[in-house]
């Protein structure tokens, strides 16, 4: 159970109710990420902007779902992970073999695999990159608006990441376990 609400779209804060039903219509459904974060109008708000900016953006699709599954698994969370499992597998058509190697913090696509990789370093050292790091992505090929998105993506995930395990979002997709969680 959630520690806070998650309020179904007529019960949550008047100001977040028209951006809960922009989320309704687009996806057909509203996942409790959402409800959870509607509590705050001004954070659902941001996120919803700061999400479909970057969705815009100049990183592919396929790209920015293997940075969310290595970040989830980076921060222990089960909700995002799984979210972000069933996008991988109904949206980006991610096989089995590439979730779990973006899980394990790479890729089996060379390109994507820098970024997966660069991606896990900085959510695992605070932001922290050395030179070499940034002439590596660019050596394969990354422009630096597709540097600066990657860094992106990784500050959107690492936001819903500690929402969604700080505030014990019931998870609302097929359930897919943590490395941490299964061990445990």
């Amino acid at each position: 159970m959630s520690r806070i609400p998650t309020p179904a779209t007529e019960h949550a804060p008047e100001k977040a109710q028209p951006l809960l039903a922009a989320v309704q219509k687009q996806l057909g459904s509203v996942p409790n990420l959402f409800r959870i974060v509607a509590n705050s109008p001004a954070a659902l708000e941001a996120y919803l902007g700061f999400s479909g900016a970057l969705g815009k953006g100049a990183l592919a699709a396929p790209t920015r779902e293997r940075i969310a599954l290595a970040i989830a698994e980076v921060n222990d969370c089960g909700y995002c992970l799984s979210a972000h499992t069933y996008i991988a597998r109904n949206l980006t058509k991610l096989d089995d073999a590439e979730i779990t190697a973006n899980r394990n913090g790479a890729s089996n696509d060379v390109k994507a695999d820098a970024a997966v990789r660069f991606a896990v370093k900085l959510a695992r050292g605070r932001g922290q990159a050395s030179d070499a790091d940034i002439a590596a992505l660019k050596q394969t090929g990354y422009s630096d608006a597709e540097i600066v998105e990657i860094i992106a993506h990784v500050a959107l995930n690492t936001f819903t990441n500690y929402v969604n395990e700080a505030l014990k979002t019931k998870i609302d997709f097929p359930v897919v376990t943590t490395r941490t969680a299964a061990a445990a």
